[in-house]
């Protein structure tokens, strides 16, 4: 299923899978750390990634699986999370590292403009627990893992975040990012890959 992406917010979680927070050096959090986008972070397949200089001199690609819920929700259960979800697509949390460690928070180097690719497609009928998840820059492979190494599983982060705030159609979840992680450089082609989804491309501007 084709579409533009109109989410009014764009809900993140930082820290989930397994291989990443050991990367980091960091504990396996208790509960899903989430922070957020905003809706004007969001292109699509092909469009630009813009790289703010002289804000940061460390922007770093993501490649996350992102969920897109199809209704309005409210404190859902995790068993009813699977008919609430419109289907999966590809995206890239690009992120200001740099200001990330300055500012000690994330809103910053989360949510300048383009710094939230998503696409090419919406999937429905996959089983978001058990998907390859790739990283691809220019044409070499930086981050290889499977949704099976996330910490807190889809179906979870959509109750858990619906118990804090209601959920629209159209919003986007972003379910965290596996390990290998590192910079971009203007010039360079970001392709992120998921299993059953398909390819996300930008290039970097």
């Amino acid at each position: 299923m084709s579409m533009k992406f109109n989410p009014t917010k764009i809900i993140c979680i930082g820290l989930n899978y397994r291989d990443h927070a050991k990367e980091m050096g960091l504990a396996i959090p208790e509960r899903p750390v989430m922070f957020l986008k905003p809706p004007t972070s969001v292109i699509g397949m092909g469009d630009a990634i813009v790289y703010p200089e002289p804000q940061t001199r460390e922007l770093h690609y993501e490649a996350e699986l992102a969920i897109v819920i199809k209704d309005l929700i409210h404190k859902i259960t995790e068993d009813e999370a699977p008919k609430h979800i419109l289907g999966f697509t590809c995206a890239n949390d690009v992120t200001a590292r740099d200001l990330q460690r300055i500012d000690g928070q994330w809103t910053r180097a989360k949510s300048f403009d383009t710094f939230c690719p998503l696409g090419p497609d919406i999937v429905s009928n996959i089983d978001p627990d058990h998907l390859k998840i790739k990283l691809y820059l220019n044409g070499q492979v930086k981050q290889d893992s499977n949704t099976e190494q996330m910490i807190f599983k889809p179906f979870y982060l959509v109750s858990f975040i619906s118990s804090v705030m209601t959920l629209l159609p159209g919003d986007i979840i972003l379910t965290g990012t596996p390990a290998g992680i590192g910079p971009m450089q203007k010039g360079d082609t970001v392709t992120v890959e998921i299993e059953g989804i398909g390819r996300l491309t930008n290039k970097v501007v």
